[in-house]
């Protein structure tokens, strides 16, 4: 197999840019829980209207990127008919022998381009941010005639990664916007957009998928993983399918245990466990980084829950058997506006943690203790 200069093949490539043991996105058959936006998009391909851009929104992890691939092969592959008697189509569905179905899979598809991060030859390294090269690469492409049928497809996913330059250069392939060609923006946080961008798309937003749903991928991708505990991981994901296997992979259920059962001891704070919950984190590792990030979502989670019961009332049912009474005991030796300043302090330090590459541990330590702080 051809290798660049960095000397990584096409499957060591494709494990820097999907690092997960589910299927990718484009290689993903099935969606669940989007049907009005499915129909939604075939309403207007059927039309004969189709919008040039579409800007397809939501929470991380449940399906968006999966439709626009659903929606790019349905367009690609012949738009082939599936509905009764062979009339119009009823669903983005496209039969594994449609023509062109396996070049959009393998991502070889002459009229498909998939905007993304890519790996710095120089460094071996996933970029952190979409280049602007790039975005000019999608330019170029746009405005060529579709070679093997009707459209010209590209996906960026997601342009949350992009920055300035290359969300200007992204305008302006919105600005002008050539026949038969579609462009599926995916976005996690589209109100950090360019408001020019947002205006020339039209807005597909997903919801959260319910966590019945959550469960029964959770069952199909990762069987082993016990029912109570797909219970547990349904609710602490939100309703995303990717970060509750995600969650699932980095033994979450274990982290959130204990870091709950650290928080119980609050105001105090029982010190010798505290250095015990964070020396975890002092190590480093791919299985490190996974419970780093794990730590990240499930704290800020647990303070983000902590603010609703106490501007709305209705403590939820505890994850862990710690939880139980936990949050009313907390919010009775501090007022909303003391908590609210420490999730800001405790979301400062831990993505300053990343950004400049701070201990990890002194960090989680320096998180707790400003939780104490709001207590006193």
């Amino acid at each position: 197999m051809a290798r660049g200069k960095t000397g990584i093949d096409a499957g060591q490539l494709e494990k820097l840019e999907w690092p997960y043991d589910w299927p990718p996105p484009w290689r993903n058959t099935g969606l669940e829980g989007h049907q009005p936006a499915e129909k939604t998009l075939l309403a207007a391909h059927q039309s004969g209207r189709l919008h040039h851009a579409w800007l397809i929104a939501g929470p991380r992890g449940i399906g968006k990127a999966t439709l626009a691939w659903r929606f790019a092969r349905f367009l690609l592959s012949g738009e082939t008919p599936g509905g009764l008697f062979g009339g119009a189509p009823d669903g983005l569905d496209v039969p594994v022998d449609a023509p062109g179905r396996a070049l959009v899979d393998a991502r070889s598809h002459p009229d498909l381009f998939h905007l993304r991060r890519t790996l710095n030859p120089d460094t071996g390294r996933m970029r952190a941010e979409i280049a602007v090269d790039d975005v000019r690469d999608l330019g170029a492409f746009m405005h060529m005639t579709p070679a093997m049928g009707r459209w010209r497809v590209a996906i960026v996913d997601s342009a949350d990664e992009m920055n300035r330059n290359s969300a200007n250069a992204v305008l302006k392939v919105l600005e002008e916007p050539p026949p038969n060609a579609v462009l599926l923006i995916v976005s996690h946080a589209p109100g950090r957009l360019l408001p020019t961008i947002r205006s020339r798309c039209r807005r597909l937003m997903l919801q959260p998928l319910a966590n019945d749903t959550v469960m029964r991928l959770l069952g199909a991708h990762a069987p082993n993983v016990k029912e109570e505990e797909r219970r547990a991981l349904a609710r602490l994901a939100e309703g995303s399918i990717g970060r509750a296997l995600e969650l699932a992979g980095a033994g979450s259920l274990e982290l959130y245990n204990d870091m709950v059962g650290v928080l119980a001891t609050l105001p105090d704070l029982d010190m010798a466990r505290l250095h015990g919950f964070a020396e975890r984190f002092a190590r480093r590792g791919e299985e490190a980084n996974a419970a780093w990030r794990s730590l990240g979502y499930l704290f800020d989670g647990w303070l983000k829950g902590l603010a609703r019961y106490a501007a709305v009332g209705g403590e939820a049912a505890p994850v862990v058997a710690a939880e139980s009474g936990l949050q009313a005991r907390l919010l009775a030796a501090a007022s909303l506006d003391r908590w609210m300043e420490a999730w800001e302090k405790v979301a400062h330090l831990l993505s300053r943690a990343d950004a400049v590459n701070l201990d990890r541990k002194q960090t989680v330590l320096g998180s707790f203790l400003a939780l104490q702080s709001a207590m006193r």
